[in-house]
């Protein structure tokens, strides 16, 4: 087990500071509304060994996703001069809507890279958002390359959805949402695709709530980040196969990386099968639909549920892009 995220503070391992998260928030305050923090006694039930288990639902947001605040902070911490060039970045979908949000509500031109083949109703929802998608690359890993290509080719501002301190800081501010709202949480269950939702958590647990552990869940398909924290080295295009786009990641990112070795409490991975299951329990007990990615959190938590009894956690509806598709597989 890692150190906690204290330690992560004090290593110097964090890329943002917390007074880039409060400035994040500022930022996002006039136009994102606070998402709930709920309790539902089934899902204690569900998942036993007394634990009480607290709901951020971060799918009641205008795009259904935290990725909002990454994207959203990505444009209005830009200079008017970085706008007005245009912003471009590699998405499967939530980070691309967030992005495509923030153009449209600044008249910031966005386009998208998505890769072939994504989520359809993803890709509809980027376009509806005014911003330009492009259908480049294989693999996610291979959309990033092309993407960083043709923003240097067209001269627009790159908005990786990790690899940069503003998204990061956007993130961060769903976990001082969550530490406002329930500030006796013992630990936090996060799906873990680049990092942003888990190094956004350190760093407001770290100035706010350093007794507060971060655990993270990845897809057993696309182990990349999972297997960079265990051995303590940054694995790239590695294979990748799961539904859960959201966590569909190859490789691991250099301003994620260090803080999260440093920092995790825990890191599990989960498999479609019993991701799909989270889907499932979360629809029937929330009555909310969670995408793959966003029911890693319950799927993780089952998993994790002997090592953490009796506490309190909290699991994140991260996303609710669920494709038709994924949703009848999952009803099955």
């Amino acid at each position: 087990m890692s150190p906690g995220a204290t330690e992560a503070l004090t290593s110097g391992a964090l890329p943002i500071t917390f007074s880039d998260v409060l400035a994040a928030e500022s930022r996002l305050r006039p136009h994102l509304a606070t998402t709930p923090l709920r309790h539902y006694d089934e899902l204690d039930a569900l998942v036993g060994h007394g634990i009480r288990v607290h709901v951020k639902h971060e799918n009641h947001h205008p795009t259904q996703s935290f990725k909002i605040r990454n994207g959203l902070n990505a444009i209005l911490g830009r200079t008017l001069e970085q706008r007005g060039r245009g912003l471009i970045g590699a998405s499967t979908g939530n980070h691309g809507q967030g992005i495509a949000y923030g153009g449209r509500l600044t008249g910031t031109p966005v386009s998208i890279c998505v890769p072939i083949g994504n989520n359809p109703g993803k890709n509809a929802a980027i376009r509806a958002l005014g911003a330009e998608l492009i259908e480049v690359g294989e693999t996610y890993d291979v959309t990033v390359r092309e993407c960083a290509r043709i923003g240097a080719e067209r001269g627009l501002v790159l908005a990786h959805s990790t690899n940069d301190p503003l998204v990061i800081a956007g993130a961060a501010t769903m976990t001082l949402e969550i530490v406002q709202q329930e500030p006796e949480l013992d630990v936090l269950v996060i799906a873990l695709g680049g990092g942003s939702q888990s190094v956004g958590a350190l760093a407001v647990a770290a100035a706010r709530r350093p007794s507060l552990r971060i655990y993270a869940v990845g897809a057993t398909g696309a182990a990349a980040q999972y297997e960079s924290w265990k051995r303590g080295e940054k694995l790239e295009r590695q294979p990748i196969a799961t539904f859960a786009e959201g966590i569909a990641t190859g490789s691991a990112y250099d301003l994620t990386f260090d803080a999260l070795r440093a920092g995790l409490s825990g890191f599990v991975t989960v498999t479609d099968v019993e991701m799909y299951a989270a889907v499932r329990d979360l629809i029937r007990i929330t009555h909310n639909l969670p995408e793959g990615a966003g029911a890693a959190g319950l799927a993780g938590l089952r998993t994790l549920a002997p090592e953490l009894a009796g506490l309190r956690v909290g699991i994140v509806i991260c996303g609710g892009n669920l494709s038709e598709r994924d949703l009848r597989i999952a009803l099955g």
